[in-house]
């Protein structure tokens, strides 16, 4: 009974929780099921440890399933115990972390298991928002079991050994090339999973993340003191616009940054910086990546795609939940115009804009180079209900491009004439000037300044408080 002490499962809270601090709870759980001869199986914990522990001194929940134990499969008393683990989270407002390695839905116990994998979504649904759910998966995450990293918030799969797959990949119709359980695949094109790393580094990451976020929807976002300069000269930042998280690493306290989604829709990087000890979400248009020596190796377009909206929603909905600030740095001109987008935009867009139009935490955005068109408004514009705005010198802020502007206006005109207009609309229309005069840009900064401007503005806002008209919810 005591060996699954000493297995893979125990050994990955240890080296998750501070040390001796974790404390099993339901230990003595085994599986009740008759069916099969279930009962001559040994089921120590149900194939899945369970308790609490801290991280950093921080309260964290933590489940684990052993999948030396009926490969770690999912039964009624094993979904039981992870329910019961949600309910003393929700009680204390602290994280919930599961590790994943599992052979999916235990045949043996049939609907008594699916039973339970449906309680298990259904307190992680009542849970979201509340307290931040965290999912690393290290063996097999496969059909359901899917379904259980999408809902928590953050996702970490093992680069080697972790498998994630709604459908087996020799399931997929007219796939011969993709291995659609890979990671690597999975994190470049679902959307799901916010980083790919080894075991020790997943562990790692996951202590971090839980240092910085809130413990749950009403807890601070000060997690820590400062000991950078509060008015230090962020250099390089307009000669570094291409690389938002360059930009974003400059302006953090200690050049901190935690990306998530790192591997999709690379042309928007999201993730979390740090402002005088206070955490804040940042989202910021990106046209480039760059290896550790400072070579370019990936370049984008700076127009809106699909998957760019889907990630920065998921992001603002996630920060607003738990009163997160969330910052834009803004760089865009337009919208993609491949078939993949054409077919999606309208309703990632929309999805976008609802969600920082709806959201109630402390917004900031800051126009680095091009702000043209509905993308603009798009992007936590003042119309939406940012409540500042500023933008960099040199910055344009318009409907579209002078030039293009000025051959729309002036179709029949010769080469001179729209020279001549296309200066005039920039001078009247497309310059950060025009925009401040409007009231869309609140103050024209110095890219130097950046960091000392959003600290004092985050300041003013700490204590931001909306009241939105009473309904029961929207239907974006």
């Amino acid at each position: 009974m005591g060996s699954y002490k000493d297995s893979l499962a125990m050994q990955r809270i240890s080296r998750l929780v501070d040390e001796k601090s974790f404390i099993e709870i339901g230990s003595l759980v085994t599986a009740r099921n008759t069916d099969f001869n279930l009962t001559s199986e040994k089921t120590p914990s149900d194939g899945v440890i369970t308790g609490h522990g801290l991280i950093d001194g921080n309260l964290v929940y933590v489940y684990s399933q052993d999948v030396s134990v009926m490969n770690g499969t999912i039964g009624e008393m094993h979904a039981k115990k992870i329910e019961a683990l949600y309910d003393m989270a929700l009680k204390t407002g602290a994280p919930v972390i599961g590790f994943l390695d599992c052979g999916g839905v235990r045949l043996q116990e049939s609907i008594d298991a699916l039973d339970g994998l449906g309680r298990i979504y259904a307190k992680q649904v009542e849970s979201s928002g509340i307290i931040p759910q965290i999912t690393a998966v290290f063996g097999k995450c496969g059909g359901g079991l899917t379904t259980v990293a999408a809902l928590s918030d953050f996702v970490f799969v093992e680069k080697e050994n972790g498998k994630f797959f709604v459908n087996p990949k020799n399931a997929i119709k007219n796939n011969v090339t993709v291995d659609t359980e890979d990671p690597k695949f999975q994190s470049e094109e679902t959307g799901v999973i916010d980083q790919v790393g080894t075991e020790d580094e997943i562990i790692c990451n996951i202590r971090e993340l839980v240092t910085i976020l809130p413990l749950n929807n009403e807890g601070d976002v000060y997690t820590s003191e400062c000991s950078d300069d509060l008015n230090r000269e962020c250099e390089n930042m307009d000669e570094m616009k291409d690389s938002a998280k360059y930009l974003l690493q400059e302006i953090s306290d200690d050049h901190f940054m935690f990306e998530v989604k790192r591997d999709y829709a690379k042309n928007v990087v999201t993730g979390f910086i740090k402002l005088n000890g206070m955490v804040v979400g940042a989202v910021a248009n990106n046209l480039a990546c760059y290896d550790i020596d400072g070579n370019e190796i990936e370049r984008f377009s700076n127009r809106l795609t699909a998957r760019e909206c889907n990630k920065i929603t998921d992001f603002v909905e996630f920060c607003d939940a738990f009163t997160i600030p969330v910052l834009t740095l803004t760089d865009v001109n337009g919208f993609n115009t491949g078939m993949c987008s054409e077919k999606n935009l309208a309703k990632s867009v929309a999805k976008m804009v609802y969600a920082f139009s709806r959201a109630t935490t402390p917004k900031v955005n800051i126009v680095i180079r091009e702000a043209f068109g509905s993308p603009y408004i798009c992007m936590n514009s003042k119309a939406l209900g940012a409540d500042f705005v500023y933008a960099w010198e040199n910055a344009k802020i318009g409907t579209m491009e002078a030039q293009l502007a000025a051959k729309i206006m002036y179709n029949n005109a010769n080469s001179r004439k729209l020279a001549e207009k296309t200066r005039e609309y920039t001078q009247l229309q497309n310059n950060v000037l025009s925009a401040a005069r409007r009231g869309d840009v609140d103050k024209i900064i110095n890219p130097m300044d950046t960091r000392r401007y959003l600290i004092n503005t985050f300041e003013v806002l700490y204590t931001k408080h909306v009241l939105k008209p009473a309904k029961k919810h929207g239907t974006k």
